[in-house]
């Protein structure tokens, strides 16, 4: 089904160390080594990836749910080299509340270098000044404390936990469910 909200196709946002953009066909097998790392996947819902053509099918996904509007996925690529490095994206998004829940990932091999505060919080004023959104709201698993600390130093709370929520390879696991309010409640 197609969203109401459209996204610019040439949308380009940029901090001092990044370029966030929507991801290119081009872009799989870097996009692969990112998501069939077992370190950068070890939270998620679902298992690493095992070959290009997951990347490939996952990254003509995302491009058809940005062109609907369903889903704001961005790649964050160092302005010094290009390399793909992660992404940030919007999904679950709810017009009229003006909500919608982020997702993030980076490589393993540049965490801890501040890349995912910076990619977020250039995100974040996209997503409060431009898009007009109301609430964000996180899920990540409680295990995972680099991910709580990121989106505690956006300003991030959390607000519940929801146990045995996933079961991936047959571990189960809970989500720490965390949310900013962009702008305050009218009572």
């Amino acid at each position: 089904m197609t969203s109401p909200r459209s996204f610019p196709s040439d949308l380009c946002l940029d901090s001092p160390r990044l370029q966030l953009r929507p991801m290119r066909h081009a872009d799989a097998a870097q996009w692969l080594a990112i998501m069939a790392d077992p370190e950068v996947m070890r939270y998620w819902h679902h298992a690493p990836w095992q070959n290009l053509a997951e990347a490939e099918s996952a990254l003509a996904a995302d491009r058809e749910a940005y062109a609907n509007g369903d889903q704001l996925k961005l790649g964050m690529y160092r302005r010094d080299n290009g390399e793909l490095i992660g992404m940030v994206q919007l999904f679950n998004i709810d017009d009229v509340s003006r909500r919608g829940e982020i997702g993030y990932c980076l490589a393993s091999a540049v965490q801890g270098r501040g890349y995912m505060d910076e990619a977020l919080t250039c995100f974040i004023d996209y997503l409060a000044h431009t898009l007009h959104m109301r609430r964000l709201e996180g899920e990540i698993d409680p295990r995972n404390l680099g991910s709580a600390r990121t989106l505690e130093r956006q300003g991030f709370v959390l607000e519940g936990t929801l146990r045995a929520r996933w079961c991936v390879a047959g571990e189960l696991s809970d989500s720490g469910i965390y949310g900013l309010l962009l702008e305050p409640p009218v009572a």
